[in-house]
């Protein structure tokens, strides 16, 4: 059965982003934007780009934009980088604008999940996107990174796919889906994708990238911390769960009130407090016995005079003199 697996908690210490040895590539110096078009790839005398990052957003090369931050991090291991952002999805010849990537696929829906982008909580199409020039609806399609991982995949199949974003990350595992209400199973199914990556991946995009221009199959890649693959057996010492059908909700318990003591707890649950019955165990034995309750050498304390008694005696003591 196709399961994802999620190794995000494999023991394995991470290595600094500046160890790792430059891709040949650096000659090539940096680039004043990544190249969308081929004609910017030969202004900058490249014949082929090493990764293409596929976005639902505008390219925008600022940090703010997922697509840069990672595109730029990655050229300065010394990989070609180039982008395709907001393709049309209605065929696969948009996603060859660049040639065929190197190494692989970099594909996301974008800094927003695409159906968040798309409609409002009432199901409704939005008329306006933030992240498309002129503000733009209707840029990306619903489902985007779903969508060009299945377009890249038809333009280049032997091209590995590594998927990631927000909407990667927070699909990566059975969920329930607000939009067709009921529970889909994870986006790397879906996609199709040879890697799905995580949160922050920085780390582990760049070692994917190196291990791949290493020559190393992408299907040998399963260690890497943030990451998630399919397998079709269970290893061994692991077992499946469940995640196609959502849990049927028990009995639920009210909530304690943190105010009450601990016997009033006990009386509200239709118990009595442990304390209490001890306490009146000792006060029946000793009434069975015939001695006293309370230990007749206690005594009370004597009361203090108030500070008004005070003053009471002090406004007649003053009314006597005066007389």
């Amino acid at each position: 059965m196709n399961a994802p697996v999620d190794v995000s908690f494999f023991a394995r210490a991470a290595k600094s982003l500046t160890s790792y040895r430059k891709y040949w590539a650096a000659r090539f110096g940096t680039a004043k934007f990544l190249p969308t078009t081929r004609k910017e790839m030969d202004a900058l005398g490249w014949d082929s780009c090493d990764i293409i990052v596929v976005t639902g957003d505008a390219y925008v090369d600022h940090p703010s934009f997922g697509m840069s931050v990672i595109g730029r991090m990655l050229e300065g291991q010394g990989f070609r980088v180039g982008i395709i952002a907001q393709p049309d999805w209605q065929s696969a010849e948009p996603f060859k604008a660049l040639g065929k990537p190197n190494l692989f696929f970099g594909v996301t829906a974008g800094n927003m999940d695409s159906m968040i982008n798309r409609y409002t909580a009432d199901r409704k199409i939005r008329s306006d996107d933030a992240y498309t020039p002129g503000d733009i609806g209707g840029s990306r399609p619903d489902r985007a990174a779903i969508v060009y991982s299945q377009r890249c995949k038809e333009a280049w199949n032997d091209v590995p796919i590594i998927l990631g974003g927000i909407e990667g990350s927070l699909r990566r595992i059975a969920h329930y889906d607000y939009w067709s209400d009921k529970v889909r199973r994870s986006i790397v199914v879906d996609s199709k994708c040879d890697l799905l990556l995580y949160g922050n991946a920085e780390r582990a995009i760049v070692e994917i990238a190196h291990r791949l221009a290493a020559k190393e199959p992408v299907q040998q890649i399963t260690d890497v911390r943030g990451t998630a693959y399919v397998r079709r057996e269970t290893p061994e010492g692991w077992f499946e769960i469940n995640s196609t059908s959502v849990d049927e909700p028990g009995r639920v318990e009210a909530h304690v009130n943190p105010y009450l003591m601990v016997s009033d707890q006990a009386k509200a649950n239709g118990a009595t407090c442990a304390k209490e019955d001890e306490a009146k165990d000792v006060a029946k034995a000793a009434e069975a016995t015939g001695s006293p309750a309370v230990n007749p050498a206690i005594k009370p304390l004597p009361s203090c005079p108030t500070r008004r008694w005070f003053r009471a005696r002090r406004s007649r003591s003053r009314r006597a003199t005066t007389r």
